[in-house]
């Protein structure tokens, strides 16, 4: 199968989707410039004119709200976020109305599908107001759908199922992302909503893992295997709904649980899925749960300092070790360079 990146696997999803439906367009903050939001909107930029795929001004509240008027009217809305952090202000419209829309009209007002795109996570010291992951706020509200693709044919199969969905959905797109690779198939090909994917077997340990939290898992995995330790990874691609049932599955079968997710600990989606399995696969388990999460305080600027602040494959690898009473000192050096290039 042939390799995209995952900027490209999310154009082609849009693309695929565009040309099935003429209601489908795209609008947000820099949709339209060349560089194209890491490259994803650039094709449909082309394709479709600026009928279809135009820029917005920095008017979130008031975007969505009309973003919902359409979809309401038969339109297929996708508004893209450049940074999550603004998309704050878009949460009256968000979750007052789009996620309430068939429980507020007792389903005679049809529906309202509006998919947001949103970019989360570190990149190049942008801080405390422009580094943040919201999965855990947006996946609180019941009526709203909230995917975390890690991988390029996720990416594209998940835009895909958005875009036929009858409700809102969110996706939210690591930066880190982007520019990795990886098989993606040619038709359009759904992803279903709602459902993990196992993408490593393994039968000592179970990581669980968010968005770019699955490729550090990976990585941790590929380390943890030359010192005999055999480690299932599930990548949750679907934050609400929750495949639950995939995660208890392989937490029966390994018996030990790592949460890793890309935002904080409290409140957050390692500590939902700890949760879980401490209430419905307790027995199961061979030692206390451990979440691998953000330092419990806002993302630092300076380099040195996020080094600290960010957990990375390493942090996966060593909290599995302690949590099989091995010795984590064997470990080679397993973390990533960080090629992130900006502007954004």
């Amino acid at each position: 199968m042939r390799q995209l990146k995952y900027s490209q696997a999310l154009s082609e999803g849009m693309v695929q989707a565009m040309e099935r439906d003429p209601n489908i367009f795209i609008t947000g903050i820099s949709v339209n410039y060349p560089s194209g939001i890491f490259g994803s909107t650039v094709e449909a930029t082309k394709r479709f004119g600026p009928g279809r795929v135009f820029d917005a001004p920095a008017m979130e509240n008031g975007l969505t709200g009309i973003l919902i008027g359409a979809a309401a009217v038969g339109k297929r809305p996708i508004i893209v976020h450049p940074r999550v952090d603004f998309m704050f202000l878009s949460f009256d419209m968000l979750l007052q109305l789009s996620a309430k829309w068939r429980y507020m009209y007792g389903g005679n007002a049809g529906i309202a599908p509006v998919v947001v795109r949103a970019i989360i996570g570190r990149g190049w010291g942008q801080g405390s107001t422009h580094s943040q992951s919201i999965q855990a706020p947006l996946a609180h509200f019941p009526g709203l759908t909230v995917v975390m693709p890690a991988f390029p044919a996720d990416a594209k199969g998940l835009m895909l199922s958005a875009l036929k969905h009858t409700g809102p959905v969110v996706m939210l797109e690591h930066r880190s992302l982007y520019d990795t690779s990886g098989p993606v198939p040619e038709e359009a090909t759904p992803v279903p909503l709602g459902k993990a994917a196992v993408i490593r077997q393994g039968k000592d340990i179970t990581i669980v893992a968010t968005s770019y939290m699955s490729v550090e898992a990976l990585d941790a995995a590929d380390e943890l295997e030359k010192n005999g330790v055999s480690v299932e990874v599930v990548d949750l691609r679907s934050i609400r709904p929750l495949d639950e049932e995939t995660i208890l599955e392989s937490v029966r079968k390994t018996g030990r649980l790592i949460a890793a997710d890309t935002s904080w600990e409290l409140c957050g989606i390692a500590s939902e899925v700890a949760a879980l399995v401490a209430e419905k696969a307790f027995k199961s388990l061979k030692a206390p749960v451990r979440r691998i999460s953000l330092a419990d305080c806002p993302a630092p600027v300076s380099h040195s300092l996020e080094k600290v602040f960010y957990p990375s494959a390493s942090t996966i690898a060593k909290a599995a070790m302690v949590m099989l009473g091995k010795d984590g000192g064997s470990l080679g050096l397993i973390d990533r360079a960080d090629t992130f290039k900006g502007p954004y």
